[in-house]
Order: structure tokens, then C-alpha cells, then sequence
């Protein structure tokens, strides 16, 4: 398994989605935001997509250069249509101006639909917390193939659903939430399966319903569990609500559509902290409160108790320094794709 530095993977993920078709623009921001998903730990969502989304191009499920349309707006809310763009492009822009206009009217709302896959979520309420702005964001698969069961049930009917909160402080790193409303996202039985692992029993049940450590019986009829475990139906009614804002609301529906065509939404909203409280004393409050979570004295097996996003911001510092891990499978697939492209020598892969 390589280890590679991010700059590097960056490049590499560049020079192969241009090579695919993609605007070198739009192939700056995938790769900004697939490898700062790398950077904070989250590998499921990192260099290991950059093949899937080059398929997905070559089918024209993702479109390149694709539009971005404004269906229905007001001073505080915004539709867009992303025409079957990139996400992490349609939804970078759409946060840019759901900031703007929280800037100005206090709060504001967005919802996303027609476009690929997102990524990982945490990424754009990060945006405005870097502004002094709260944000949050909701997403949802649409009627793309659906990875996880409702609790109690044994069929995939949900998407992993996933939710996402960012706020201002003081600390070093960003606190934040990212989370999936399924057990785990589907992106780490994929890593899993890449790197020959088994998965910790309560991720998933095969096609008869049965649990099980081996990740390659999720497919072709096996399904993701909602979070909580014997507590699922926690996780299976925040996935249903996720659905209802990043599905229903943004017009994609539910179920799921012949085609197979991966179709995420996403419903995100951005407040004005300094509406409500003054900012610098809230980003302090934000600060001596999470030392006093960290005051806690640990639980037996725990040498810490950390604040949200402090895992993720140890893990940047650690691999900005040392490097990014990569397992052999996702490596093999870059450079078969770089073979392909004749930009072997430019990516010395």
C-alpha cells in the first residue's frame, strides 16, 4: 500500500478527470475535495472515487461542463439545477451564494437537485464556518440505487442519508458533525473490500437478511443497517427525515429509477451567528465549551475524550505531514486509467 503526499494524489486526480473530459475547473474542485476527504481520514470518499466518477462520465451519468440553473429563487431561498454536473461543483457554488445571502438576510436555504455525487458532506457547512456563519446540510441519493434497510426490514429502501453541522470557534480545528444515518457509509464497505478487510458485525445483513463481516455480500441484495444498532430506529427515522428534505423537497422523489442513474440532492441552510449572538463571544463560548467536554475524565478503554471534528483535524495535521495511505486496488485502478490515457509519465505512476 503506497503512501502518497496529498499534493501529489491531487495532481494525479486532476490530470485524470481532465483527461476523461472534465473542464480543468471542475477537475480542480473534485480533486480538492476528494483528497481533503483523504487529508481528514474519511478514505471512502477520497482518491478511491476518482475511477468511479470517470465511469460514470464515460456513461454520461455525470456530465462535465454540465449548467448550473437557478429554477426558483427569493431574497433567502434558492433552487438549482445542477443538469447532471459534477456535485462537489454544483454544491460548492450553491453554498458560495447560500452564504452571500445569509450575509445579508440573516438566514438562508438551498436546495440542490440533478447532479453526482457530493462527496463528503462536511465540506461545505465548513464554508461558512470559516465566515462566522452556522450551516448545515442535508443529502440523499435520490432514486439511485439504495444501499440501506429501514430498521426492521431486510431490503435496501433508503440512501446512507447523510447529515452535516458546522460552527464557528476559536479552536484549532474546526468542530463539527459529519455523519451518515446508516451504520457506516457505503463508501467504507467499498474501502473494505479494496483493502481485503472484514467488517465489524451490525454494518450490514446479506441478501436473506442475515448479518455478516464479509462486505462483498452487500451486493448484489444485501443492505447497510440504520445507525443505532439495537437502537436503529433512531437512525432509520433521521434517515426518513433526510429523505423528506434532500429528496421530496428537492423534487427527486424516492425509490428507485431504472436507469440506475446516481442522482444526489441535497437541502443546506446557512445562519448569521452574529443575528443571534455577538460572534466573537459565541465563537469563545463554542471553544470553553468543547475544553469542557475535553475535561471529562475518561471511560475505561479511552485515554481522551476529544470535541466533534478533532479526529479528523489530528489526522489532517498527521497526514499533511507523512502522507496519504493508499490501498494497492485503488492505486492498480489509477494506473490503468493513466495507461489508458497516456499520462502514465506525467503522473510517473
Amino acid at each position: 500500500m503506497p503512501t502518497v503526499h496529498a499534493d501529489r494524489l491531487n495532481h494525479i486526480a486532476r490530470v485524470l478527470l481532465e483527461a476523461s473530459g472534465t473542464p480543468a475547473e471542475e477537475a480542480e474542485i473534485v480533486a480538492r475535495h476528494c483528497i481533503g476527504a483523504n487529508l481528514a481520514g474519511h478514505d471512502s470518499h477520497g482518491i478511491i472515487q476518482i475511477p468511479t466518477y470517470i465511469d460514470r462520465v464515460k456513461v454520461g451519468h455525470i456530465v462535465p461542463g454540465a449548467p448550473w440553473v437557478i429554477t426558483k429563487e427569493s431574497p433567502t431561498t434558492t433552487v438549482v439545477d445542477g443538469h447532471w454536473g459534477y456535485g462537489y461543483v454544483a454544491t460548492e457554488r450553491a453554498m458560495k451564494l447560500t452564504i452571500e445571502k445569509a450575509k445579508k438576510q440573516n438566514v438562508a436555504a438551498t436546495t440542490v437537485f440533478r447532479q453526482g455525487h457530493i462527496g463528503r458532506l462536511a465540506s461545505y457547512p465548513l464554508m461558512a464556518a470559516r465566515e462566522g456563519l452556522f450551516a448545515m446540510i442535508t443529502a440523499d441519493s435520490g432514486r439511485s440505487p439504495k444501499h440501506v434497510a429501514p430498521y426492521g426490514g431486510a431490503k435496501a429502501r433508503l440512501g446512507t442519508n447523510p447529515i452535516s453541522f458546522a460552527v464557528p470557534s476559536n479552536l484549532p480545528g474546526p468542530l463539527f458533525l459529519d455523519m451518515a444515518t446508516s451504520a457506516v457509509a457505503a463508501g467504507k464497505i467499498s474501502l473494505a473490500i479494496a483493502r481485503n478487510q472484514q467488517i465489524p458485525l451490525g454494518w450490514i445483513v446479506d441478501g436473506q437478511g442475515n448479518p455478516t463481516t464479509d462486505p462483498n455480500k452487500l451486493k448484489p441484495d444485501g443492505a447497510l443497517l440504520p445507525l443505532g444498532g439495537s437502537e436503529g430506529y433512531k437512525g432509520y427515522g433521521l434517515a426518513s427525515m433526510v429523505e423528506i428534505f434532500a429528496g421530496l423537497l428537492t423534487g427527486l422523489g424516492y425509490g428507485i429509477e431504472p436507469t440506475g442513474r446516481h442522482n444526489d440532492g441535497c437541502f443546506m441552510a446557512v445562519f448569521n451567528v452574529a443575528a443571534f449572538r455577538d460572534l466573537e463571544v459565541f465563537k469563545q463560548e463554542v471553544t470553553e465549551f468543547a475544553h469542557y467536554l475535553k475535561s471529562t475524565p475518561p471511560a475505561e478503554g479511552f485515554s481522551e475524550v476529544l470535541y466533534p471534528g478533532e479526529v479528523e483535524y489530528r489526522k489532517q495535521q498527521e497526514r499533511e505531514r507523512d502522507g496519504i495511505p493508499v490501498e494497492d486496488a485503488t492505486w492498480n485502478a489509477l494506473k490503468k486509467l493513466a495507461d489508458a490515457y497516456n499520462v502514465s509519465g506525467t503522473l510517473a505512476l
